[in-house]
């Protein structure tokens, strides 16, 4: 049997002996959003049961945000910009603003693979991570 998994950058083939009885589950497609970038704005301006990010930080000195590291495919080149000018709006100064890789066990995301985890080249370049 051969079973193909998303893995890595490229994916991953199993190529599993007869003898072995495998069932993949796959999770259902989700629609693709027309405006990803929009969807993102309109949450954090209007989230479901809590007031907004930028409200939440009005007053705070200084915030942390936590990422996943390079073993989990986030778009934070997507998110990061528009949470971190929410912060900003709110009051808290650019060098209070901490990014924090969350690694957890994994190794150290360094140099060009941060780069790549942040997605963004200004938010890589200006803020603390």
């Amino acid at each position: 049997m051969r079973i193909e998994l998303l893995y890595g950058r490229r994916g991953l083939t199993l190529n599993l002996p007869k003898t072995v009885c495998a069932h993949v589950i796959r999770k259902h497609p989700m629609p693709l959003l027309s405006d990803p970038a929009g969807a993102l704005r309109r949450a954090l301006e209007k989230p479901v049961g809590c007031p907004p990010i930028q409200e939440l930080a009005k007053g705070k000195r200084n915030a942390c945000i936590l990422m996943c590291d390079i073993t989990r495919p986030v778009p934070n080149g997507l998110i990061l910009p528009p949470l971190v000018e929410s912060l900003l709006r709110a009051g808290i100064a650019r060098e209070n603003i901490l990014i924090l890789v969350a690694t957890g066990l994994h190794r150290p995301n360094e140099g060009d693979e941060l780069r790549e985890v942040v997605g963004s080249d200004e938010i890589f370049s200006t803020f603390r991570i």
